[in-house]
């Protein structure tokens, strides 16, 4: 069945595909290039109170729904090799892509591989967590390990390598994705919990309008430890504990919202990773050119509605066959022939 989105563009879900999946990814992705895109608009005290918001739970939300797609995954040589070419190729093709802005830009050439510029520390800390899956489904208490290593992580400066303080602070929700089960999913799409949902984002939303001149931003990006954002270790693993479960929260209670059904923007769902990548180079021309509308709450709320549309329209098939070579490299030219099983 195929579903034609307002740019008029087919989108066709393959058979037995869930489209609740799809659903959650592109509204999600939505969130990720709006909030990017308003980044340097933050002075308008809403703007950053929506900011603020959206970010407690968007990559989060990302994170959870990688997990739960992620249980299968084994160091089998297929899967393996998938993410090579899924995650490790398009991360160091995009080190390389983003370097060039920098240089024209800012006349700065600065290339680290194992240092991920920008959005591309996603791709790293994703690759290292799946690469961890193994290891946590043999434990008896994952998430409790998890959370215990995310809150150890901000007592320490973690070197840039790797992206070690995101990787290791946004660890519990991967491993929260990997807990969950169909029947999770069942819950929440039943009628009173998607009240709930719905009833715990606009209390959320009401939440951070309130505090988010309190909290430091360096808190939603989960970028540096206690002492650097100025606080004593036990304050701050209070603060980080209160952000998992703050973020756990609204990533269900958006579950519970999303349409269940198939919907004009399934078909782009399956396609978020061209949006998230290739976003960030529109973000940072469109930085530039901000004027003084852009500073204020109309202006930021037009700014934000086109980041709806980017992300659209960064989903759509002519986008995916022009940037595949990017996103989705063909490499199968790099491994030996798999062996089938006698």
């Amino acid at each position: 069945m195929s579903v034609t989105t307002p740019l008029r563009v087919s989108a066709r879900l393959p058979a037995g595909r869930d489209p609740f999946f799809d659903n959650a990814k592109f509204l999600a992705i939505t969130l990720v290039v709006s909030g990017h895109l308003v980044e340097d608009l933050r002075e308008v005290p809403a703007v950053h109170a929506a900011y603020f918001y959206v970010y407690l739970f968007h990559m989060p939300l990302f994170i959870v729904l990688s997990g739960y797609l992620s249980r299968n995954f084994t160091f089998s040589s297929g899967k393996a090799r998938r993410l090579i070419s899924a995650l490790a190729v398009p991360y160091v093709i995009f080190e390389l892509v983003y370097a060039l802005p920098r240089l024209v830009l800012y006349g700065k050439l600065d290339i680290s591989l194992l240092d991920p510029y920008y959005l591309t520390w996603f791709l790293m800390s994703l690759f290292l967590w799946r690469l961890s899956t193994p290891v946590w489904q043999q434990l008896r208490w994952p998430l409790a390990v998890a959370v215990a290593l995310s809150l150890l992580s901000g007592t320490s400066r973690l070197p840039d390598e790797l992206s070690m303080n995101r990787t290791l602070g946004l660890l519990p929700f991967y491993v929260l994705g990997l807990m969950l089960r169909p029947e999770h999913f069942e819950w929440l799409g039943q009628r009173r919990v998607r009240i709930a949902g719905a009833v715990t984002l606009a209390a959320g939303a009401v939440v951070a309008l309130v505090v988010h001149a309190r909290v430091k931003t360096e808190w939603i990006r989960w970028r540096h430890a206690n002492d650097a954002i100025g606080v004593d270790d036990l304050t701050g693993s209070l603060v980080r504990l209160a952000l998992l479960a703050s973020g756990a929260l609204l990533v269900a209670a958006f579950l519970a919202v999303t349409p269940s059904r198939r919907t004009w923007y399934s078909g782009l769902g399956m396609a978020t990773m061209y949006a998230y990548l290739l976003h960030g180079l529109v973000v940072k021309v469109a930085e530039r050119f901000y004027g003084d509308w852009a500073a204020t709450l109309p202006g930021a709320a037009a700014v934000a509605a086109c980041g709806v549309g980017l992300a659209a329209l960064l989903c759509t098939g002519p986008v995916r066959r022009m940037t595949r070579w990017a996103v989705e490299p063909g490499t199968s030219w790099a491994f030996t022939r798999l062996r089938r099983p006698a």
